[in-house]
């Protein structure tokens, strides 16, 4: 299986309460991304999870066993971490199979378990390799492939794709992706970058300030964001939020748009703007405005737009695509 439940889980250190409680369950075989800035607990929740710290209060249920007593070791999780923690001098061979080895299993069984993960992450051709002899990618599929050797209820990853450049990250989601594919097996997933958090979630977990904000497939909250928070945070380019006079009008404190969602053009309800910066991104352009009657926006335009800064154009928002907001930063249900 791999289904795991938080009730009312809690963690304080000292006198200051991170996680104020949380209640989640992740399905069996569900790829699940908690998402957040820095500070918003999504860590310290998967290390509760793992057993690597203690839950003050609550409890923690995997297969629906009650856990949160029980040692790391005990609950049947592997975790992959932000470092790769490989062993300098073992080789590939050496390093997915030391968990093997640490738990007496037979060598034949070991031999065997290493093969078939080292062929599932392409790492067959670099078994006799030390670590220093791979790239920063190669070095998280060891991690991963001691991992997949363990044949856990569930993996759980906290960043392990932050100290890869640009290129190899973009690589490395479609290698996990595939993986869990392959591997149909529960992941639970730590990342502060909501693209990798859109592109990879079955459904993502928004934390802010150890609380829930909302958990939902990537385009539910895109298309329907419960709160401020959540609207700003997912998306790139974020929403633009727009709050005062022009909110109003729509019986809101604050409204937000996506940047696709306003259409350059003349209309009776056009706002004239003024050019800023333009980035220039081949199949897109995003220009960013200044506006008397709604402050800065940012559209996000098909291919490549003429948009030099300085000069005036006019937009028009799609008034179907508009969401309203009230003075809480809860979104307000159109009737």
């Amino acid at each position: 299986m791999g289904t795991i439940r938080l009730q009312s889980v809690t963690k304080r250190f000292d006198a200051v309460e991170v996680i104020p409680g949380v209640d989640l369950s992740i399905r069996e075989g569900e790829f699940i991304v908690f998402v957040g800035p820095s500070g918003c607990g999504k860590s310290t929740i998967l290390r509760l999870i793992a057993g690597l710290e203690d839950v003050s209060s609550g409890e923690i249920f995997i297969d629906e066993k009650p856990v949160a007593q029980e040692p790391a070791s005990q609950r049947g999780l592997a975790m992959v971490f932000q470092s790769y923690a490989l062993y300098p001098h073992m080789s590939v061979r050496g390093n997915i199979a030391f968990g093997l080895k640490m738990a007496g299993q037979p060598k034949e069984l070991i031999e065997a378990k290493v093969a078939k993960a080292a062929e599932t992450l392409n790492l067959t051709d670099y078994l006799d390799r030390k670590p220093r002899q791979l790239s920063g990618g190669q070095r998280q599929r060891v991690a991963i492939g001691r991992a997949i050797v363990r044949e856990p209820k569930a993996f759980l990853f906290d960043e392990p794709l932050s100290n890869l450049d640009a290129a190899l990250r973009v690589q490395m989601r479609l290698e996990i992706m595939q993986l869990h594919k392959t591997l149909k097996a529960t992941m639970v997933y730590v990342t502060h970058d909501q693209v990798e958090a859109m592109t990879m979630a079955d459904r993502i977990v928004v934390l802010n300030k150890g609380r829930i904000e909302q958990v939902g497939t990537p385009m539910e909250l895109y298309d329907r964001p419960n709160s401020l928070f959540v609207a700003g945070f997912i998306g790139s380019p974020k929403m633009n939020l727009v709050s005062g006079p022009a909110a109003e009008q729509y019986g809101a404190a604050t409204i937000g748009i996506r940047p696709e969602h306003i259409a350059i053009g003349e209309g009776a309800k056009a706002v004239t703007a003024r050019i800023r910066i333009a980035e220039h991104l081949g199949s897109d352009t995003f220009i960013h405005l200044d506006t008397d009657e709604l402050g800065a926006l940012t559209v996000r335009a098909q291919g490549h737009v003429e948009a030099a800064p300085g000069t005036s154009l006019s937009v028009i928002l799609d008034p179907a695509r508009i969401h309203r907001f009230d003075a809480h930063g809860k979104v307000i249900v159109h009737a």
